[in-house]
């Protein structure tokens, strides 16, 4: 069998998109910039959201590694006038030899080698599906075992793809991605101006998000080839028989973080009535290349550059080393973004974030009012360990207008309004604790406490973004942000305690009580220190607003 008829990712129409028109079909990586005047495509048409956010991952690395911009000028460049499919073409064709999915050697994200092993069920590529100790104890209740007999090679390829990069803790020997499991994926989604309105901006294309979380580099050499795509090389085990990758290692390169391999695994394929070749199952042995190191320190801190460009990172303290951030139960909220958005005390915004902030949106023409429409994408998987909890996705609004100081007060008035509410809102349990004449009312668990976080989250989430917009004084800001969180508070404490004519007087007494602990803490000095205000406005409008 020739070569030509393998299944080839750089050459072959397999990535599911839409164009603006609403049409929808499959194209090669080279036609994301195909009509991109009369009808260009905006986004991929995935049927699960871990491939979706994936198979952006998969082409902005593609484009890091194959057509980076050299510098902040050469990327401004191609934002304002995208590449053609010809030079696309021409540079992802001198990568085709790493990206076959199915010939006898050299396969995409597969081991280097034959593997001798019995073969899974094909729907254990899927990072959510159910894992031995589950399928044992018949526990599958949520996540169905069955689901899947066979993949296509595009939906293989992609399955592959995003539990080599994703890949969460896996038992005995069976290591964990470059960031860990189930790391957190931040990408911007741009604007660009409107030439007919000037608040108004136009939705992205697809080149337009991809080109905007694409990192300045160098395009990978044929030498660098098996150093940059682990499967073009005999596999660097890990174990007892093996060694740990050194990111300063030699025998790779740090454009390794696009096409990390932590898994060894090759697929097992077959044919269907039709003849259409499908994936039915893989084989795997424990011991891929560990990377644990990979996460540590910024490789640049100036430049922003860290191991992977679209993770942010946290730390404990200054001498603790840098872990990815991941996914949490209850998704990413406005208490979040300082911590993803802005550089603050032992947290590191992923590059892309910083990059678009201090350089890119400057670039590309938008004024401070179009700039409060381009958003940040946060998404990954919420693990528990090796489980699955749930997939996770949401939009914040990222401001980045080219203005550094507006930008430092942006970003220290945002870390003092989540701090203050998170102090009001930890007072606000505590006290409802406190009304409560026992324990069964308030039942102490985990879902009576977390229904009270997500009321106060939803109801002051909307005036946080209203706030981190506006070109505006601190002091103003964190005015309305204190009736925002005061409200908020009072009225969540009132529904729930409910106080009626009817209530008994020893609960009425530890409610009433709890309400003035609560209102003391809203009007009390220490809330306006952390919010920057002087203690004068926050004494008036205690007096003025007392309920």
């Amino acid at each position: 069998m020739g070569k030509d008829v393998y299944f080839n990712l750089i050459h072959d129409k397999w990535l599911p998109v839409r164009r603006r028109s609403g049409k929808r079909e499959r194209i090669r990586p080279a036609q994301i910039v195909d009509q991109s005047e009369s009808d260009p495509v905006v986004s991929f048409e995935w049927s699960r959201p871990d491939f979706q956010v994936a198979c952006y991952e998969f082409m902005i690395g593609l484009l890091a590694t194959a057509f980076p911009p050299a510098t902040v000028d050469e990327w401004k460049k191609l934002w304002r006038t995208p590449p053609t499919v010809g030079k696309l073409d021409e540079t992802f064709s001198r990568l085709d030899e790493a990206f076959y999915l199915n010939r006898p050697e050299k396969r995409f994200l597969q081991d280097f080698s034959e593997l001798e092993s019995s073969i899974e069920l094909v729907e254990r590529l899927l990072i959510d599906a159910p894992g031995d100790s589950t399928v044992k104890k018949n526990t599958d209740l949520f996540i169905h075992r069955g689901r899947i007999r066979a993949m296509s090679l595009p939906d293989a390829a992609m399955a592959l793809y995003t539990l080599q990069s994703w890949a969460p803790s896996g038992g005995a020997g069976n290591m964990t991605g470059i960031r860990g499991g189930g790391p957190m994926v931040t990408l911007v989604l741009p604007r660009r101006p409107d030439p007919q309105d000037s608040e108004k901006t136009l939705p992205p294309t697809l080149w337009d998000t991809l080109w905007a979380n694409t990192p300045c580099g160098k395009v990978v050499t044929e030498q660098d080839m098996p150093k940059v795509f682990p499967w073009m090389a005999p596999t660097i085990i890990s174990g007892k028989k093996g060694r740990k990758i050194d990111p300063k290692d030699k025998a790779v390169d740090l454009r390794q973080c696009w096409w990390g391999m932590p898994r060894r695994i090759r697929l097992c394929f077959g044919t269907d009535e039709k003849g259409e070749i499908l994936v039915t199952g893989w084989k795997q042995r424990p011991y891929g290349p560990d990377y644990t190191g990979w996460i540590g320190e910024p490789l640049d801190v100036k430049s922003g550059v860290v191991v992977h460009p679209l993770t942010p990172r946290y730390r404990a303290k200054a001498t603790s080393e840098w872990l990815s951030l991941h996914p949490q139960p209850g998704g990413v909220h406005y208490k979040h973004w300082a911590g993803i958005v802005a550089e603050v005390e032992n947290r590191l915004p992923a590059s892309n974030v910083a990059n678009w902030r201090n350089k890119r949106a400057s670039c590309t023409g938008l004024n401070n009012e179009q700039s409060k429409n381009v958003r940040l994408l946060t998404a990954g998987y919420d693990m528990d360990n090796m489980k699955v909890r749930n997939f996770l996705e949401s939009e914040m609004p990222l401001p980045g207008d080219g203005e550094p100081e507006l930008q430092r007060l942006r970003d220290e008035w945002a870390r003092h309004a989540i701090e203050g509410a998170a102090m009001v809102q930890s007072v606000l349990k505590q006290v409802i604790k406190n009304a409560m004449p026992n324990k069964r009312d308030a039942s102490y668990d985990t879902t009576f406490y977390t229904t009270i976080d997500q009321k106060f989250t939803e109801r002051t989430e909307n005036k946080f973004f209203e706030l981190i917009l506006k070109k505006e004084d601190g002091v103003i800001l964190s005015r309305e942000w204190l009736k925002s969180i005061r409200g908020a508070a009072l009225d969540i404490f009132s529904e729930i305690t409910s106080l009626t004519s009817g209530t008994k007087l020893t609960k009425a007494g530890k409610i009433v009580a709890a309400k003035r602990r609560l209102r003391a803490v809203l009007g009390s000095e220490n809330l306006a220190k952390i919010l920057g205000l002087p203690f004068e406005i926050i004494r008036e409008r205690k007096i003025k607003n007392a309920r």
